[in-house]
Formats: structure tokens, sequence, C-alpha cells
């Protein structure tokens, strides 16, 4: 596929890329011989952006103030299962009243069920995916949204949450392919609906499978998994990388 490659620093939480992360990324990226579009955006510096998205659909009814915390919603839940998704609505206005004078903290949701209201409901909603989700998922695809139940779009320790962050940077960004993990391919239907829900174009999506290692383990930082520096230290050329990745 030609066109422009387009680089986003996603630092909104400022723990997940510090500058030696910033510069290797770069360097590895140059290495494996790709070129970018600069300025590379920087999300840190577009928290405005982000403010003004949820401030609109706060406007329009759209979120509500949750105060339950992560303990809150595990109650219940046995160590070994999945949380469900959760969904849920604003408290009655006292109460809430109440809580934001005490100065309890609390995130913003994304309402599905208001969501669903605005958009007619979510059956029209589509993306098309070029390359294949977990279970083979390929071209004209129905979102699911529900299935992330309402999803919390920005709260006092991270600020903005990624959904809303990336559907805006991709529409600001111009993007008109998204290539990334197939881990990710269920994040693409909750996005498919805030980009209707804020008028946004929807990009192509193409989902690949996960490099992983010969215990069959994807790549992880937290795993202290092989990084392209240490492959360039043993040799590697960026040809034969490219060539092993199928690129």
């Amino acid at each position: 596929m030609n066109g422009r490659f387009v680089l986003r620093i996603e630092d909104i939480d400022a723990t997940r890329c510090r500058p030696e992360y910033e510069t290797a990324i770069l360097e590895d990226l140059a290495w494996l011989g790709l070129e970018w579009a600069r300025p590379v955006r920087r999300q840190s510096e577009h928290l405005a952006d982000y403010h003004a998205a949820i401030e609109s659909l706060q406007g329009r009814g759209l979120v509500y103030r949750c105060f339950r915390t992560r303990r809150e919603l595990d109650i219940g839940r046995a160590p070994h299962e999945p949380q469900a998704p959760f969904t849920g609505g604003p408290l009655p206005a006292v109460e809430e009243a109440q809580r934001l004078a005490r100065g309890e903290a609390f995130a913003w949701r994304l309402s599905l069920t208001a969501a669903k209201a605005a958009t007619g409901g979510f059956e029209a909603l589509t993306f098309i995916e070029e390359g294949a989700g977990p279970e083979g998922q390929t071209g004209l695809i129905c979102a699911r949204p529900d299935t992330a139940g309402d999803i919390v779009l920005a709260r006092k320790d991270v600020g903005v949450a990624y959904h809303l962050a990336v559907v805006l940077d991709d529409a600001l960004q111009d993007i008109t392919h998204v290539i990334r993990g197939e881990d990710l391919f269920e994040a693409a239907h909750i996005q498919r609906l805030l980009q209707a829900l804020l008028g946004l174009p929807t990009p192509t999506y193409r989902h690949h499978r996960l490099l992983t290692g010969p215990d069959g383990k994807r790549y992880a930082k937290r795993d202290k998994a092989q990084t392209l520096r240490e492959l360039r230290a043993a040799g590697v050329t960026p040809a034969a990388l490219r060539s092993e990745m199928g690129l």
C-alpha cells in the first residue's frame, strides 16, 4: 500500500512513553527504512482537542459521571474471569452533587443507551477490514460497540482515555488506513461509534497477526522480549527482518 506514513507519540499518560523510549522507537523505525510525515503529533501537546470533544459529548448527554472504583467493579468476579462489560447510568442528581461536594473521584463514561438513541441504533455502523481479526473477520464488518459496555473516556489519573484520543488523532491527521495488531480488533467497534457521535470520518482498518517468539508468546516489553535494537546488535539486517515479517 502506497501513501503517507504518519506517526504520533501516544503520551497522554506520561509514564507510557518516556523520552528514551521515544528516541529508541524513532531510531528503530528509521533503521527499518520507514519514513514518515513531520512533525510527529504528540498527544500531550493537544489535550485541548480531547477536552473539547468530551465537553461536546457532555453537552449532548452522551456521557455520565461514574464514581465506581475498579475494586467495586471487581466485586463478585473470580480472579481468573475477565471483567464483564460495564453498563450503568448517572446517579440521582442529589447524590451526585453530594459526592462532588465531598471531592470524590469519578470517570466520564460513554452511555451506550444515550449513544444508541443518538445514532438511531448501531445496525448501520460498519467499517472495512482489509486484514483479519482474531477469528478471521474481514471485509465489511458490522460494528458491535455494545460488547465494550459503557467505556471510560476520561478520568483524573490518565486524563483522556485511549479510544477518544486515537479517534480524534486519526481524524486530525487525515488518517485513511489504521494498521495495527489483531489484539486491538475489538477496539475498532467502539471507535466506530465514537466516530459517528463526533461526526468524524471512518478509516479503513487492517489488523495483522502478532509477532511471536520461539515459545509462541507475543513480543511484549513486560516480558523483556527481544527488541529491535538487540536484533540490530546481533547483525540482523532490515531487509532480512522485513522479509521475515512478510513485508
